[in-house]
């Protein structure tokens, strides 16, 4: 059976008083009514109808699932012949008198509880009619799974009969004062449209005060089956609405996949508290405090709930969660764990004096305290994010009244609602906003203390950096179930509106880092991030050109590229700012008008006339406005599911790759692909979309059932805990990732070799300990240095003093020798003081000396700097020998930072340099220098081999970037393209960077798929193309970031794309795959023009050219006329077919009449004549090169990127266009140039294998 998300209704129940119990209250003579207990009187849930001359339907006619029944028993008096019932009339004795009602009812639906939820305040009768009174219920399932329900009470008169006798032959007395009997109607839902639902009840509370009783269940029935028959709008901005008349009644659907539905009045707590208080109350919730709600208003106890719920949000209230309990069932709040419920305000006092360790929550009055005291005495939200908050709430507007007075009166009852609804949007849009900063103040940084890899979140890491007035908040917070929810998102990687706010508001250094791995260590990750933009070498820097989408490489720092590093600030912002996105217009989807909902004909004809309108919308709609054509589909996709148009229901949901990816309902698709007939199965095979649309689907089943075993593991958040066993190398090195001192497996392997000089291969967690205790605490002595303002102007912005020695006498007075990142000083003792002593770069010398000092002499630090006659010599003593090491090491480091203008190599050298210092405090033997030296691996490197780059090379590289930098190994980039403004980068299994091209600082990080990319191609200002070896075309979008568009028509791994105008000036994308399939693609509409498949080994590329394409593949290259017939076919030559070289890049220089080909093993390239393909008429031989991989051409160069023979090191060679010489060559990686891309013809970017793993910039000439 085809199973469909749940509809807007569940069921909707009926609850009221028993007749015989009505019938003896009105007989006696009571002047006081006895509260009564509620009955289940009546339960309506789909199906409604069904078809009945097929009882082998497979899915209901509704928007609802179909649903397992259960038996729900009534107990009934046997001993009545007749029931009097409201208004009078009788009932049939037949019909009454079973002992027992057996009422369907929907198998996961309690009942039981219902009565007492419905009427928490008991049922009470009156002589007086009462208003109609409504409320709110959450009811919560075993697995923590939320339906809601909205209840009306109305009062019913219950009237004498005059012809109704009784069986002991007494009439009803007709003097009496006539009686009202409360009934109430609950509408239960799996979703909270709150206000919807109280409307649609609204609407049905008229229809019953003017229906006769005998028509009373005929009319709740019909009314429930025409919410049976409402879809549910998906995620985006589209909206539904319907007519239940008098009124329409509008859906708003959620803004996105991750986010709930919200159709409740957001600024009711702002009303209800103030800002101290609201933000009391949002703390003890983050704590999971034990907390009830109190109110004399029962719709108020749930509305306000949940909107503080939904304040916190992406965070989920884990906890037990009743936000109405009934008079009866105030025993729940003796429960011994974490709760919200919600009490009548009466029950004030007796819940304060007989229950322990609440928190008391006054709506009414806006107060909250504890049970054990007057006072509120918990840790607050920290205090900067409170601020914040505070000063944005101010800016709410929150009084329609005062925002509306200048309008006139409205005429029209749906207009004047459809303005509240649109003043309302936008109120909690803004109330929105602010909550999310608040929970993203309050939880920034989280992620930069998790190691993905691992799955471990070192809490204590995160504890030290918050504010000693925060600590103890923070300690609660963290062991909460709320809080280890959120911890598991973001070890997924989950990119909800908390990652997307959280990454905006971030200052420049912060953001390079937001979606990236766990840094090292606060300081170090500053500097590791920063170091894109603060990297100066002695004569090119590099700069931020701010409105320049490259930077000028030339240019000195600007002062804005500086001040980018500082700390970011908490700073006001107005209610509408939080969220960078544009909001885009919201559509409502009008339904068609209800039909007779119990006759089957007449809901098809429903559905059809639904399909229809559905259709006209989408034909309507704009190709560019792909969302919107997106959510129609999705809804024509359920009215042919729920009509059992099955096929025209998967081609709709197949639709959605091409228009909005994110709304693709994966569960529901299999689920019907799963209940199609074999009649059906066999159609679907012949129509090529669907066919591949199945594939897809069974794969995706395949991929799920091979992935379960690691479901548990996925789920998992550990701790960092230090070990408690000895630890051989892979143990090791796990731990050291997992405890964020470092990831990189080299150097993690070169510390296992320091700590076990001399001894066994393997660490003892004594050791450990002791090691990484050092670390922490130099981390945290660094970090409580307090430099005077004369001390501080001396050094940059982005310096932070990482070591300090002990205070020595040296040659430049008495003090505290500071390193930073960046130079070496004197802290003076007494009145503090500066003096440089050098930067690395400037070091001439650094060795071990000695002073005298009476008859001894005393082991000293002497250092030869640039530019300086006398030598600085310090006193070190027993530091001397550790400081040479550290101090080598940075000076080694800075020389290949600066040579090779790669900033990593300077944050290694200082990450090498504080590990030697932890290791010397570990080891604490004479073996602990000649262990840390060890880590001494630039020094080594300098010693061992030379380091001076080419002059060539040195003159045209201006920057490298490290895509890799958080990985544990480096990843070999894979793909590279420049789009005005930003630079992307492939680097494996579907991850792609993104890197501001004015600063080369990384933006965003998002995957596509799971597997390698191929290629990528901008296609127009808001749409970057990647093909990927899963043969998908994954589509970005450049404005939002985000990849919720895919092409799946190709059946093999897509390696070519390419982008043209056709004969009528339209533009159009080409796309080849592995089988030799070509693809011509409209590109507004993303709809397949044309498709051809070439006979060859392996097609790799496709070009576009003067009318015709040309197509690589391993040993041939075709032109080909764009309906798919062959021109010619170039072939490899003579010279190359003995060896195993294949076809690797090819490069159209139409003005010239040129093609220049290269192949994988061989050194040469190949020049051809477009009109004459016979044989290349020139080859240009490139000097100790053992292969080429990608070439382009810039200016009037062609690059070429390649492996060196002898080396087997990356190179680039230059070539003129016109001459068909070398150049230059080029030595900037260490591995096979494996991409290469143009930036605006001013820069060329190469990256590398995974050896290497970089991205260097270099500067065209």
């Amino acid at each position: 059976m085809a199973e469909l998300p749940s509809g807007l209704l569940e069921a909707c129940v009926v609850i009221g008083a028993s007749t015989d119990k009505l019938r003896d209250i009105y007989q006696s003579k009571l002047e006081e009514f006895p509260l009564l207990e509620g009955e289940v009187l009546q339960v309506h849930a789909p199906p409604f109808v069904s078809k009945e001359t097929n009882s082998s339907q497979l899915i209901g006619p509704a928007f609802s699932r179909v649903q397992k029944r259960r038996s729900f028993i009534k107990k009934k008096r046997r001993d009545r012949a007749a029931e009097v019932l409201p208004n009078g009339e009788t009932s049939n004795s037949a019909e009454v008198s079973s002992a027992t009602d057996d009422i369907s009812v929907p198998k996961d639906l309690d009942l039981i509880a219902l009565p007492q939820l419905c009427f928490p305040g008991g049922l009470q009768l009156a002589n007086e009619q009462r208003e109609d009174s409504y409320h709110f219920l959450v009811f919560t399932d075993l697995f923590g799974n939320r339906t809601h329900g909205v209840v009306v009470q109305y009062d019913r008169a219950v009237q004498s009969c005059q012809e109704g006798a009784v069986p002991n032959g007494n009439r009803w007395n007709s003097s009496k004062s006539r009686l009202y009997t409360p009934f109430a109607l609950c509408v239960i839902s799996k979703f909270p449209y709150y206000n919807a639902l109280k409307d649609c009840l609204s609407c049905l509370l008229v229809l019953l005060r003017l229906a006769r009783q005998a028509d009373f269940e005929e009319t709740i029935k019909e009314f429930s089956a025409k919410l049976s028959l409402v879809p549910l709008p998906p995620p985006g901005q589209l909206h539904v609405s319907f007519n239940l008349r008098p009124i329409n009644v509008v859906l708003p659907s959620r803004k996105d996949q991750d986010s709930p539905i919200i159709d409740i009045d957001l600024h009711l707590p702002f009303l209800c508290f103030t800002h101290t208080t609201l933000l009391q109350v949002l703390s003890c919730l983050l704590q999971e405090q034990r907390l009830v709600f109190f109110s004399s208003d029962w719709a108020r106890l749930t509305l306000v709930a949940e909107s503080l719920l939904l304040f916190l949000q992406p965070l989920s209230w884990q906890q037990p969660y009743v936000p109405v309990l009934a008079r009866g069932m105030l025993d729940f709040l003796m429960a011994p764990t974490a709760f919200l419920m919600g009490c009548h305000i009466s029950n004030f006092e007796e819940v304060a004096a007989e229950t322990e360790e609440l928190i008391l929550v006054n709506v009414d009055d806006g107060i909250i305290q504890s049970s054990w005291s007057e006072g509120f005495d918990l840790p607050s939200i920290p205090l900067a994010a409170a601020e914040c908050f505070i000063s944005r709430a101010e800016c709410l507007r929150l009084h329609y009244d005062l925002e509306q007075c200048h309008l006139g009166a409205a005429t029209d009852a749906n207009a004047l609602r459809a303005q509240r609804r649109d003043w309302q949007t936008r109120l909690n849009t803004q109330i929105q906003n602010i909550s999310l900063e608040l929970v993203v103040n309050v939880f920034r940084g989280v992620q930069d203390f998790l190691n993905h890899e691992h799955r471990v979140f070192n809490s204590e890491e995160f504890l030290r950096t918050r504010e000693p007035s925060d600590q103890l908040f923070y300690k609660t917070v963290l062991d909460t179930h709320i809080f280890h929810s959120f911890l598991r998102d973001r070890l997924n990687r989950k990119q909800d509106a908390f990652s997307r706010m959280e990454q905006n508001t971030r200052n420049h250094a912060h953001r390079n880092r937001a979606m990236t791995e766990s840094p090292r260590r606060p300081l170090l990750s500053d500097l590791s991030r920063s170091g894109y933009t603060s990297y100066t070498s002695p004569s090119d820097r590099l700069s931020r050109r701010l409105g320049a989408s490259l930077p000028n490489l030339d240019q000195p720092d600007s002062p804005a590229a500086l001040s980018s590093n500082r700390q970011a600030s908490y700073r006001k912002m107005t209610p509408d700012a939080g969220f960078k996105c544009p909001q885009r217009a919201v559509k409502v989807f009008r339904l068609p008008e209800f039909p007779p909902p119990l006759a089957y004909h007449y809901v098809q004809n429903y559905y059809s006339d639904m399909v229809s309108s559905l259709g006209k919308a989408i034909s309507a709609t704009p190709a560019g406005e792909s969302a919107l054509m997106a959510r129609y589909h999705y809804l024509r996709g359920l009215v042919n599911t729920v009509s059992n148009r099955r096929l025209d229901a998967l081609e709709d949901f197949q639709s959605l790759y091409k228009t909005d990816s994110d709304i693709f309902p994966s569960q529901m698709v299999k689920t019907l692909v799963d209940s199609l007939p074999a009649g059906e199965r066999s159609q679907a095979d012949k129509r090529p979309e669907l066919r591949r649309l199945i594939c897809r689907v069974k794969r995706d089943q395949e991929r799920e059932l091979a992935l379960d075993g690691n479901g548990r593991e996925e789920a998992a958040v550990k701790r960092f805990k230090l070990p408690k066993t000895y630890m051989q190398l892979e143990e090791f090195v796990k731990c050291i990732q997992e405890s964020g001192i470092v990831k990189d497996h080299g150097t993690i392997h070169r510390l296992f070799e320091a700590l076990t000089v001399g001894h066994q291969k393997q660490v003892g967690p004594e050791l450990f300990r002791v090691f990484y205790t050092i670390w922490k605490e130099t981390e945290v002595e660094a970090q409580e240095v307090c430099l005077p303002a004369s001390v501080s102007e001396h050094i940059e912005s982005g310096e932070c003093i990482f070591k300090l020695s002990s205070s020595v006498k040296t040659s430049r007075g008495v003090g505290k020798i500071a390193m930073t990142q960046r130079r070496l000083f004197l802290l003076t003792d007494g009145r503090p003081g500066y003096v440089e002593v050098a930067q690395y770069r400037d070091l001439e010398e650094v060795k071990v000396s000695s002073a005298p000092f009476l008859l001894l002499r005393i082991p000293s630090l002497k250092l030869r700097v640039q530019g300086k006659k006398e030598a600085f010599e310090a006193n070190l003593k027993s530091e001397t020998e550790l400081w040479n090491l550290m101090v080598n090491e940075m000076w080694a480091g800075r020389n290949m930072a600066d040579q090779h203008k790669d900033p990593q190599y300077m944050q290694q050298a200082l990450t090498n340099a504080l590990l030697m210092d932890a290791v010397v405090g570990s080891l604490q033997s004479s073996k602990a220098i000649y262990a840390a030296s060890k880590l001494a691996h630039f020094d080594r490197i300098k010693m061992e081999v030379p380091m001076m780059v080419p002059r060539t090379t040195a003159e045209t590289l201006k920057h490298k970037i490290n895509p890799s930098l958080e990985l544990a190994e480096p990843h070999a980039v894979d793909v590279l393209l420049y789009t005005p403004g930003q630079l992307w980068v492939s680097v494996g299994m579907g991850k792609v960077m993104v890197f501001d091209a004015s600063s080369w600082s990384l933006t965003h990080t998002c995957h596509v798929g799971n597997a390698r990319l191929n290629c990528m191609l901008g296609v127009d200002k808001d749409q970057v193309w990647m093909g990927s070896e899963d043969s998908v075309i994954y589509i970005i979008s450049m404005l939002a970031m985000v990849c919720n568009r895919q092409l799946t028509e190709h059946r093999a791994e897509v390696t070519g794309l390419a982008l043209d105008v056709d004969k009528y000036n339209q533009k159009v994308a080409y796309s080849c795959s592995a089988e030799g399939s070509v693809m011509v693609w409209d590109v507004p509409t993303l709809q397949v023009k044309k498709q051809f498949r070439l006979t060859c080994d392996r097609l790799q590329s496709v070009y576009s050219c003067n009318g015709t394409l040309w197509c690589s593949s391993r040993e041939n290259i075709m032109e080909v006329w764009r309906n798919g017939s062959l021109k010619h076919r170039l072939t490899l030559t003579e010279q190359q077919k003995g060896c195993t070289a294949t076809f690797s890049a090819l490069l159209l220089l139409p003005e010239k009449e040129e093609l220049w080909s290269v192949c994988v093993d061989t050194g040469e390239v190949c020049v051809w004549r477009t009109n004459d393909t016979t044989k290349p008429y020139d080859r240009v031989v490139l000097q100790d090169c053992a292969g080429c991989h990608c070439m382009i051409k810039v200016k009037n160069q062609v690059w070429v990127g390649g492996v060196s023979r002898t080396a087997a090191k990356g190179k680039i060679y230059i070539l003129d266009a016109e001459r068909h010489q070398i150049l230059k060559e080029l030595h900037g990686h260490s591995d096979q140039v494996t991409a290469l891309c143009s930036a605006e013809d001013r820069y060329v970017l190469s990256g590398a294998g995974q050896h290497d793993g970089k991205v260097a910039i270099w500067k065209v000439e």
